[in-house]
């Protein structure tokens, strides 16, 4: 266990108690980061607090976690079973897996990630081009899924094919949004004119919002 004393209280030690019964220890530290991350490894739970959160808000946060960390240890610790990964050694791995922005309770390696991302991407874009194409008043003869590092999307307008980005599914599912929406304008506006982002901006308001997301990520869009 590793708490710093300004966390300690006869509530969280109620939680470490329990986490103990569970074969789970918990570990806090003092991060620059800007929400309270929990990642449950084998035996280990780890959890980063911003530095502007008081000890009593990461305190009751984490007892919030507590159940959760328990229900999916057994999950965790056969996952990094069929990984071939040595338990003890599990916590020097960082391989934090996101599904829709929300950490999961266990990790894959790269090769699984695609697949894991494939299928879940999959099986979202139906009813997200369902929602969508109406809206945009625009629709794609064919969509199809790339493992693409640099962009999010393309479209070919000719072909009215749109592609999209394998890792699209690590992020909130209205930046998959965003890059379908995006894609479909460009059926109507084939270039990033004034028109195109009009487009873009009528369909969806708040696009400017997942767009900086998805930017800051460092990938583009066509």
């Amino acid at each position: 266990m590793n708490v710093p004393p300004a966390y300690q209280s006869p509530l969280l030690e109620k939680s470490i108690q329990r986490l103990a019964h569970a074969d789970i220890e918990l570990y806090i530290t003092k991060k620059r980061v800007k929400n309270i991350n929990f990642r449950l490894k084998p035996r280990q739970l780890l959890v980063s607090v911003p530095l502007f959160i008081s000890s009593a808000q990461a305190v009751q946060a984490v007892v919030k976690r507590v159940p959760w960390a328990i229900a999916n240890h057994p999950q965790v610790l056969e996952q990094y079973k069929r990984q071939g990964l040595p338990l003890a050694q599990s916590s020097t791995a960082d391989c934090t897996l996101l599904l829709w922005g929300v950490e999961q309770p266990f990790t894959l390696n790269n090769d699984e990630k695609i697949v894991y991302y494939r299928q879940h991407l999959s099986e979202a874009m139906p009813a997200l081009f369902d929602k969508w194409q109406p809206i945009v008043g625009a629709y794609a003869n064919e969509v199809r899924l790339k493992k693409m590092h640099t962009r999010w999307g393309s479209c070919n307008t000719r072909a009215r094919r749109i592609w999209l980005s394998v890792y699209l599914p690590a992020y909130p599912i209205a930046c998959t949004e965003y890059v379908i929406v995006h894609e479909l304008c460009h059926l109507h506006h084939a270039n990033h004119s004034r028109a195109f982002w009009q487009t873009v901006a009528t369909a969806m308001p708040d696009y400017q919002h997942w767009h900086d997301m998805l930017a800051g990520k460092g990938g583009q869009l066509d």
